[in-house]
């Protein structure tokens, strides 16, 4: 490579002890050493702020930066702030990445001229690994439509054949596992959505905007993220008792950008996918909560018996589906809650709670 564009890695960090040594570790020893490595401390209170700290005395590449507890979008938009990389890499604080990870994808970048180089993962938890595979194959999007076609519309939500493993719906929509050129965050101001007020998929209107003006795109059949599923499971799992409201807002928002940017039915369909999709997190939330059993089929019951939920279940092709989800969507359906209820309390199980 003649020349050695600097990569900016932004790692925003929230009580991540147990975990951030290793996280660091594997930027810092990377293969490709020309990196700016920005550090946002959203207000720890174990002893990550000091890790940090001793890690940037022994690294100059280091910068650290606190703020006060206002969540990862906030974190990760000050890190884009201070950027001074040509290319942008997230990684998340509890997670690690392989030590060629920079090295094939920036070589790739410059190769190819692509916008954005993307990746599969691993998925780690408690010692054992499984592959996240996203394409089959590696796939180059040489031009602006096929990136609209193939990428962008799944951010908003998955469509027909896409429909086989619903579990996978939001795999492509992180921002880890990506290495970003910075031209088009910078010269279009993409930033987060403050995830205080949408609950989750900030990383998917992150990517919503970035790929509607990316010209290509690369997709790398290789393993080069370790996603630690471990605490972020025990998060997600936790009851949101503003989760219903924080979504109805989500959806909002993909609408308004959808007739905004005057996009095609095929976004509206994978936007209706996603909110019937949602039924099964909402209710998985509802049965973590502490109500007790009748109330939480009654709470599950309102979801299923609204309108929006109502239409987006009627509109849903479950012809790919397997059959469990055949099976759960079939109660939603008939608006069934007591067979949805049974059916979560299973999908919890399974999840290990």
């Amino acid at each position: 490579m003649k020349t050695q564009p600097l990569i900016t890695v932004i790692i925003p960090v929230y009580n991540a002890s147990k975990h951030i040594s290793q996280c660091l570790e594997s930027v810092m020893s990377q293969s490709y050493n020309r990196l700016q490595i920005i550090c946002i401390d959203d207000n720890s209170t174990d002893s990550s702020l000091d890790i940090l700290y001793s890690y940037a005395k022994k690294d100059s590449r280091i910068t650290v930066l606190t703020k006060e507890n206002e969540g990862v979008s906030i974190a990760r938009n000050w890190g884009l702030a201070e950027a001074k990389g040509e290319y942008i890499l997230f990684v998340d604080s509890d997670d690690w990445i392989e030590k060629s990870t920079c090295e094939i994808a920036v070589k790739r970048a410059i190769e190819g001229d692509y916008d954005v180089v993307m990746w599969s993962y691993i998925r780690e938890r408690n010692g054992e690994q499984r592959l996240k595979k996203i394409f089959e194959e590696d796939i180059a999007f040489k031009t602006q439509s096929q990136v609209r076609n193939k990428l962008h519309r799944r951010m908003v939500g998955i469509l027909d054949s896409e429909l086989a493993r619903p579990e996978d719906a939001d795999a492509l929509c992180t921002v880890w596992g990506k290495l970003y050129h910075s031209k088009i965050i910078k010269e279009h101001n993409i930033k987060f959505y403050d995830i205080r007020k949408i609950g989750t998929y900030e990383d998917g209107l992150f990517n919503l905007d970035f790929f509607y003006y990316a010209k290509n795109a690369l997709f790398l059949d290789q393993y080069l993220y370790h996603y630690r599923r471990t605490n972020k499971a025990s998060i997600t799992n936790a009851y949101n008792s503003r989760m219903k409201t924080q979504w109805l807002r989500l959806f909002r928002i993909l609408e308004e950008y959808i007739s905004k940017n005057q996009l095609d039915e095929s976004y509206r369909q994978a936007l209706r996918n996603r909110i019937a999709l949602s039924i099964i997190p909402l209710g998985i939330n509802v049965v973590s909560s502490e109500e007790k059993t009748m109330s939480q089929i009654t709470e599950i019951k309102q979801i299923i018996t609204d309108n929006m939920y109502v239409d987006a279940i009627r509109s849903l092709n479950m012809r790919y589906f397997p059959i469990h989800w055949k099976l759960f969507f079939g109660f939603a359906k008939n608006r069934n809650a007591l067979g949805i209820y049974l059916l979560l309390l299973g999908i919890q199980k399974i999840r290990g709670k």
